[in-house]
């Protein structure tokens, strides 16, 4: 069975082609991150406009990638939620107009599940990818933590899971964009607060952690706002000063200290819950999915702290990507869910788990 995944949510265009939900055919992804490092974050519209150019040159690379066609391919699977409206609409439409014209079954998945489905690829021919070596198991524990999400989950089985527990307010993705625009710092904010933090003591400054009712809940309003009333008081001034004239201030001694501190916060915040619930489930496999599931720091800590071992994917399959989706298509298929009506499939930006 050899289903192709397109993933159209945010700013990357990108297409996977997976044989039976393990084994890596093609993975092609075209960003527009450059674009919206200019605006410090993601422009919804240019996202859209950037997807429409690069939908069909992205198709044709997976194709030669994995030097297949048409008539090799069984089934089409397309992120339709949650993300950006428009980015999400170029996405399906394409996907709608293939399945019509290929003649091929349509699956919409959703989105914030194939982070977690990354993690079933542990085969590829392909050079430069780092797989697990087993798929995991069930009872799975998943965080998944990104831009846009951050979510802790426990599987029972495919398509059988509760949602634990996840953010009141930023994603931790966002709280990392949010504190490296208060630094002076490059977008994305993850790994440049990782690069900056390389020089400095975590442990320079003590930053608040949420203590909210919900066992397995967070929230990243409090550290962040306890980021800036650092920054300004470490260069003298009051909580009136602007926060975009702090990198201006900072050294980039203290730069480094604060992003460092954030950091072990930021991540201690989920490794927290994670380690909790563990404990409550005890789990068979334990995985992680999103764009800060790259994060060195996040595998340090989760490496340290849990009692059984993580097998991480790739890098380049944390972030958004079209080899998660054609793999949790596969799934959908083997699960005998249904398959969406190509003439008449939406998009829902607000989809949950």
């Amino acid at each position: 069975m050899i289903v192709i995944g397109i993933e159209t949510s945010c700013d990357e265009t990108s297409v996977g082609i997976v044989r039976d939900g393990i084994d890596l055919l093609a993975c092609k992804t075209a960003s527009s991150m450059d674009i919206h490092a200019q605006y410090g974050g993601v422009v919804p519209e240019l996202a859209a406009r950037e997807h429409i150019q690069a939908i069909t040159p992205t198709l044709e690379a997976a194709f030669t990638q994995a030097n297949l066609t048409w008539k090799d391919i069984d089934a089409i699977s397309v992120t339709y939620g949650a993300g950006l409206g428009g980015s999400l609409l170029v996405g399906v439409m394409t996907a709608r107009t293939l399945a019509i014209t290929q003649h091929k079954p349509l699956y919409a998945v959703n989105h914030v599940e194939g982070h977690i489905y990354a993690n079933f690829l542990t085969k590829t021919g392909l050079e430069g990818f780092i797989l697990p070596q087993k798929q995991p198991e069930f009872p799975l524990l998943g965080l998944i933590v990104s831009g846009g999400h951050s979510q802790l989950v426990i599987w029972r089985d495919h398509f059988e899971y509760t949602l634990l527990g996840q953010t009141h307010d930023d994603a931790i993705g966002e709280a990392f964009d949010k504190v490296a625009k208060i630094l002076g710092l490059p977008y994305p904010g993850g790994p440049s607060i990782a690069k900056q933090a390389e020089a400095g003591d975590p442990y320079a400054y003590n930053f608040p952690k949420a203590k909210l009712q919900a066992k397995y809940d967070y929230s990243y309003s409090g550290v962040k706002t306890a980021v800036l009333r650092a920054a300004q008081k470490v260069i003298g001034k009051d909580h009136t000063f602007p926060s975009f004239e702090l990198q201006h201030h900072l050294s980039d001694m203290q730069k480094a200290d604060i992003a460092a501190s954030f950091q072990r916060i930021a991540v201690e915040t989920v490794v927290d819950k994670t380690i909790q619930a563990f404990e409550e489930f005890q789990p068979r496999s334990v995985v992680i999915g999103g764009g800060v599931a790259a994060s060195q720091e996040l595998r340090k800590q989760l490496a340290e702290r849990l009692p059984v071992d993580i097998e991480y994917t790739d890098p380049k399959l944390c972030t958004d990507n079209g080899a998660m989706i054609a793999t949790l298509g596969f799934f959908h298929i083997q699960k005998g869910r249904p398959a969406a009506d190509p003439y008449s499939l939406d998009i829902k930006p607000n989809l949950s788990m």
